[in-house]
């Protein structure tokens, strides 16, 4: 309680710049082009996070089928992802408030309170791997041990850049900085592995069996989709929607593959199962780690106004600042009492959730109503059972994928379900 007060006495204090709340971003503050979207969720793609996710995929299948797996599960992943980006761009709306069309505006709370708890477990997340990472290399090469200083460092420092928000850091900290650092890091590392390790045997070795190669794909995809009711928050920003559609898909295309595809062969490549350990007994490890330490901000930043935004969507008058102060506390609070556990579960929980949502937004944009109104967005029926029911259906479709035959996949299938039954529902009601 102490903490949250100082907090909110902090923030009381600063200036924030403007915000939009729910409403569509006006004409004047859509900026931003393909090369701004690229780079950002290019960045947004890049991570210990995503490495670590690739690890989970080996040694249970060899390098080449976790490769493919990566490859296509990114590819239908950023799909979703990319083709919500877009909707978000022309209509100017923040992701929480698309679903309002679709499942009402009552019905579109429970998305919201759903995306939320996720936001704040992601958050957590990313504060915990950023503080081990700080501290692992403080008592590693200065004798500074100090979890608790490095956990509250970063917390601070990504609230007040959710504060700050997408266009700020964009173009004042992604374009300027972060991209280029972790650019070059990034290919240092590959090149590094390349020649220091025998990657032809890596290659050759076989999986233990114990990874179905669709669950792998599930896996994979779980990352982009786990971004996908953030992408609107930010694609709102385009000047065109097709310009941002490209950027968004390219971007984390090529972040998602490349990590993901590191974090599995720094596993085959190390002699620990810990990621940041393996990372850090690297020669070049002391460069590595902390420049994608530093990139890995901008995603606990991404979690924690988005976590904003979407609670807007409840109470439009809170302002979005006093949101980002309160999320960023709970992520602290969070980061500093629990451990990181469950990591392969916590992704296709994400999936089972959004896939199947993102499904009944799609078949109502694109094929029942094909475009978005004001009045669809900000007038809309206080319920829509029709939305309700097919998010249901989809639900229960990836659970019983998942559970009973993990081996063919559940994110595409889930998402056609989702979708066939929604526009089914709303041919029989006319």
């Amino acid at each position: 309680m102490v903490l949250l007060k100082a907090w909110a006495r902090a923030f009381s204090r600063i200036q924030a710049p403007p915000e939009w709340g729910i409403e569509p971003v006006p004409a004047e503050a859509r900026r931003l082009g393909f090369l701004d979207y690229a780079v950002l969720w290019g960045d947004l793609g890049v991570g210990l996070l995503v490495m670590a996710a690739g690890a989970l995929l080996v040694p249970g299948l060899g390098f080449p089928q976790a490769l493919l797996a990566i490859v296509i599960g990114t590819l239908l992943g950023n799909l979703l992802l990319a083709t919500t980006g877009y909707i978000g761009s022309r209509t100017g709306a923040p992701t929480m408030v698309l679903l309002r069309p679709s499942l009402g505006r009552f019905g579109s709370f429970l998305p919201t309170a759903l995306n939320v708890l996720q936001l704040i477990g992601w958050g957590a997340f990313e504060i915990i791997v950023m503080a081990q990472a700080a501290n692992f290399i403080s008592a590693r090469f200065f004798g500074f041990s100090s979890y608790p200083f490095w956990a509250i460092l970063f917390a601070l420092w990504c609230t007040l850049m959710a504060i700050g928000g997408p266009l700020v850091v964009v173009r004042q900290w992604l374009e300027k900085f972060a991209v280029w650092l972790v650019l070059l890091t990034t290919i240092g590392l590959t090149i590094y592995l390349a020649t220091n390790y025998d990657l032809g045997a890596v290659w050759r070795r076989p999986g233990s069996g114990e990874m179905p190669f669709w669950l792998a794909v599930d896996l994979a995809a779980a990352m982009p989709i786990s971004w996908m009711p953030l992408v609107a928050d930010y694609n709102r920003f385009a000047r065109r929607a097709g310009p941002a559609f490209w950027g968004t898909y390219i971007g984390y295309f090529i972040a998602n593959v490349w990590f993901y595809g590191l974090g599995a062969l720094l596993l085959l490549t190390a002699q620990t199962g810990q990621l940041v350990e393996a990372i850090g007994t690297l020669a070049i490890g002391w460069i590595v780690l902390p420049i994608i330490l530093v990139d890995e901000t901008d995603n606990a930043f991404a979690d924690i106004y988005s976590a904003a935004v979407s609670l807007q969507n409840i109470w439009p008058r809170v302002r979005q600042a006093l949101f980002a102060g309160a999320i960023g506390a709970i992520c602290l609070l969070l980061a500093l009492t629990i451990p990181i556990a469950q990591y392969e579960n916590f992704l296709l929980l994400i999936g089972t959730a959004f896939v199947p949502l993102f499904g009944v937004l799609a078949a109502d944009y694109f094929v029942v109503r094909r475009t978005y109104s004001e009045e669809d967005l900000y007038r809309p029926p206080s319920v829509r059972w029709t939305g309700l029911i097919a998010w249901a259906a989809g639900v229960a479709t990836y659970q019983a994928l998942t559970r009973l035959v993990p081996s063919i996949g559940a994110t595409f299938p889930t998402f056609l379900v989702s979708f066939a039954i929604y526009w089914a529902i709303a041919q029989v009601r006319g």
